[in-house]
């Protein structure tokens, strides 16, 4: 048994159901060779080990730029000094998981009998045996939310690396609308270990817009899942920004199952120093008349690593799918690397589908024009690089969103010197 999931196994509290739950992923490890974690190691996470999280006071100054309606957890501990919950329109109901399970209703978190059984998926087993926190939202049929909701995770330091599990909850009933903002940020230096699994249910005619900005701090380790499912003429757009954290790892998993249904799924890696970052595309068309729209972004430079994967399977009576992925890369540096495997399996016939992946370096005829007109190189370079990935957050329609996740890249960029 590897360190890691000793130290993991240490700080279990569940019934036997859990129990058994978490001896299943002592038993078969760490996935070694799976296809899954071709580009992703997890060697020398293996030898770590981490305590179990402390609930943590940080500075209110840190959340300055997020405004309520938010829910806020610290080291995996539902922090209620700095939630606010308040601004909430009726018909939208916010709850810490933890405050549902003293409840008396097991319909309440009927989510968590979800179960994971591949051996390259560890991190959601351990979850669904270890989480004990996260977040449950529910917003009734017709109820349109004018307001962002904001869902927040701050890494704080405390005494010894830390691992928390967090299991979230979003459920829009048929005709409502929902614009979720999820943050991880880093009130102070540590290298601490987050593991969270978000489950969306969008009902029929219902709209879920959904921002995640990782700025997480640059020593921490992030593995996060993300499973969608959508009912007829659904509707689910969602941008990432994965900006922070030593290694991360994103897995987006949509299920497009009623007709009509459409997903628009953007973001940015941005692979910087020696960082990690690492996402999964898993896009399932079953109904017919679906569609989605992939438009990713990957930043690499000195001696970062960014790893993407891009699946779309379109199933047999999934007539009329419309399916596009577009996955381009920028090459900083000679040290940096980028992995990028766009897939794209049809067992259908009426379908338009097209993926396409590039791997290149910055245009040297556009530098060359823009060095003429004056620029430094440097100038020059920045503002090509920028440029490269404005259009992911162009397409966010909140405009105070849009602003933070701007000021989020322009950041993250300048640690590329670009």
């Amino acid at each position: 048994m590897s360190a890691l999931l000793d130290s993991l196994a240490a700080g279990f509290e569940g019934d036997a159901t859990r129990r058994a739950l978490l001896d299943e992923v002592l038993r078969d490890g760490l996935p070694a060779r799976a296809e899954a974690w071709k580009y992703t190691s997890l060697r020398q996470l293996e030898r770590r080990s981490f305590v179990p999280a402390q609930a943590t006071a940080v500075d209110a100054a840190l959340l300055a730029a997020i405004p309520a309606p938010r829910i806020v957890f610290v080291n995996g501990r539902f922090d209620a000094a700095l939630s606010d919950l308040s601004a909430l329109p009726a018909g939208i109901d916010v709850r810490p998981l933890s405050q549902l399970l003293q409840g008396d209703d097991p319909r309440a978190v009927n989510f968590l009998e979800r179960r994971y059984q591949r051996i390259d998926e560890p991190f959601a087993r351990l979850n669904a045996a270890l989480a004990r926190e996260g977040a449950a939202i529910r917003v009734d049929a017709g109820v349109r939310a004018d307001a962002p909701l904001h869902l927040v995770h701050v890494g704080a330091p405390q005494d010894g690396d830390a691992a928390w599990h967090l299991r979230h909850f979003v459920e829009l009933r048929e005709g409502a609308t929902l614009h979720l903002v999820e943050h991880e940020l880093a009130a102070g230096e540590h290298a601490h270990l987050g593991n969270t699994l978000l489950h969306a249910h969008v009902a029929d005619g219902a709209s879920l817009s959904h921002v995640r900005v990782q700025d997480a701090a640059p020593g921490a380790t992030l593995f996060a899942r993300t499973d969608a499912v959508l009912a007829r003429e659904a509707r689910y757009a969602r941008t990432d920004l994965e900006l922070g954290a030593a290694l991360s790892r994103h897995e987006l998993n949509v299920r497009l199952e009623g007709k009509a249904a459409a997903l628009r799924a953007d973001g940015v890696l941005l692979a910087d120093g020696r960082r990690h970052v690492d996402t999964r595309l898993g896009i399932d068309h079953i109904a017919r008349d679906t569609a989605c729209d992939l438009t990713w972004r990957g930043l690499a430079g000195q001696r970062g690593k960014a790893v993407f994967h891009g699946g779309i399977v379109i199933r047999q009576g999934a007539d009329g799918t419309a399916a596009n992925l577009s996955n381009k890369n920028l090459l900083l540096s000679h040290d940096a690397e980028v992995d990028t495997q766009p897939v794209l399996e049809i067992h259908a016939d009426e379908v338009k589908a097209a993926h396409g992946a590039t791997v290149g370096q910055l245009d040297p005829t556009a530098l060359f024009y823009l060095r003429s007109r004056g620029l430094p190189e440097a100038q020059a370079r920045a503002l090509l690089t920028g440029a490269f990935c404005r259009e992911v957050v162009a397409g966010i329609e909140d405009q105070q969103t849009r602003a933070l996740c701007d000021a989020a890249l322009d950041r993250a960029l300048a640690r590329l010197g670009a």
